[in-house]
């Protein structure tokens, strides 16, 4: 099944057999039971009940399952998929699994192009869109400690040697200049909104001492942190 005008759901079981292949379309596993492990040239996978994961266009993938398994399969027809869109592999909290409940309904109750499913598919596809990938969900909680790169290329999945382009392609930015560019806002934030010394806001930050959070202040900003707060305070 190379392409598909209309979206199919259905359950599915897996072999223990390596097969490698792509498809014109996009494709959600929602895993039931058991297990599938999934291997893309940068990501390799290993599927369970708790957690999702999306396979977009043209992406060649090698699979197999080693027990026993069933699985909620979304096919999803290029047409409904907006732009460019990676792979993406997540937990399944509970928004995913109120669409997996929906979908696993349609499934049961006819399994093709019904309006309904038509619907779930374009909210489905939307929330691709929207949502926050889990390694950069991980920065946004954690940016003021140091943060390695093979730490977030693994919550992803991820080769780390990939996870810097990936990255790139996700944001517009390097993964140093983002976590700079949230440092940098909540350092603007603290100067304006305490009267914390330099040492308990370069401390809050993760930096070693207040001259080393003076020095990376001035480089970004062009001026010393004392003076912004007294020229923007108020």
């Amino acid at each position: 099944m190379d392409s598909i005008k209309q979206v199919i759901c259905e359950k599915r079981s897996y072999s223990r057999e390596f097969i490698s292949h792509q498809h014109e379309f996009g494709q959600f596993l929602f895993p039931l039971q058991g297990s599938l492990h999934i291997k893309t040239e940068w990501q390799e996978i290993k599927l369970t009940p708790d957690s999702c994961y999306y396979l977009p266009p043209k992406l060649n993938h090698i699979y197999r399952s080693t027990d026993r398994n069933e699985f909620l399969i979304l096919d999803i027809p290029k047409h409904y998929i907006p732009g460019d869109t990676n792979s993406l592999y997540m937990q399944l909290d509970k928004q995913w699994a109120s669409i997996r409940f929906l979908l696993l309904e349609e499934a049961m109750n006819q399994g093709k192009s019904s309006a309904a499913l038509k619907d779930l598919t374009r909210y489905v596809t939307h929330k691709l869109q929207s949502s926050t990938s889990p390694s950069i969900d991980y920065i946004h909680k954690n940016y003021k400690e140091s943060i390695r790169v093979e730490t977030l290329a693994n919550i992803e999945h991820y080769h780390p040697v990939y996870y810097s382009t990936w990255f790139k392609q996700k944001t517009g930015k390097s993964l140093k200049d983002y976590i700079s560019e949230l440092r940098l806002k909540e350092a603007k934030h603290l100067l304006l909104t305490t009267t914390w010394s330099l040492t308990s806001i370069s401390e809050e930050l993760g930096f070693a001492n207040s001259s080393s959070f003076t020095r990376w202040f001035v480089r970004c900003e062009g001026i010393a942190p004392q003076k912004y707060r007294v020229l923007n305070h108020g």
